[in-house]
């Protein structure tokens, strides 16, 4: 019996966010998930970004982390012959910076049908557990942030919302170092 990698997310109310990771329809993506989590890289880390009614975005500068700061291929340029899946409510996403590459470890989960992301931003999980704690996510007090990127609305919670660790349960299965861009195009938030 095959089974998918299932990464648990402890957040610092006590909630947990399960989610099955999908390597058959990301698998590069997947992979740079569990290095950066397998790690620690992704740990104690504060929501950066809330907008509600479309996504909670875990992170908007590469967590914060050197080790984070790097840029993958998009999914469908690696892997042509997968088909991209749909982005909703109880997905989990990979960010991206355009031509650029996808963001490598910002995941965000989408909080309305969004369309125009199929084949940009890979669906790369599931939510099985805690979706009422995202939904609790979309709606505490937020501030607005600067950002360095023009037209993109940042709100960050007034009240820190801290990812304090990430799991993995692999089921005995190892996966390989992600696949990075040839040329890294940092944006400028994570400077």
């Amino acid at each position: 019996m095959r089974k998918n990698p299932i990464a648990t997310l402890y957040m610092n109310n006590g909630s947990q966010i399960v989610i099955e990771l999908l390597p058959e329809h990301a698998p590069n993506t997947v992979c740079s998930f569990i290095f950066a989590a397998s790690h620690g890289y992704l740990d104690h880390h504060a929501i950066q970004r809330i907008v509600p009614g479309n996504w909670i975005d875990m992170s908007y500068n590469a967590f914060g982390r050197e080790e984070c700061r790097f840029l993958i291929p998009n999914e469908f340029d690696l892997h042509p012959e997968i088909t991209p899946l749909p982005s909703h409510p109880g997905c989990v996403c990979m960010g991206g910076y355009g031509e650029a590459g996808l963001a490598s470890c910002e995941f965000f989960f989408p909080l309305r049908d969004c369309p125009d992301h199929l084949g940009i931003y890979p669906v790369f999980g599931y939510v099985w557990e805690g979706m009422d704690e995202l939904y609790r996510l979309e709606k505490v007090p937020t501030r607005r942030v600067p950002f360095p990127i023009e037209g993109v609305e940042v709100n960050e919670p007034l009240q820190p919302e801290i990812l304090e660790k990430v799991t993995l349960e692999l089921f005995g299965k190892t996966y390989p170092l992600p696949v990075r861009m040839e040329k890294q195009e940092l944006p400028p938030c994570w400077v």
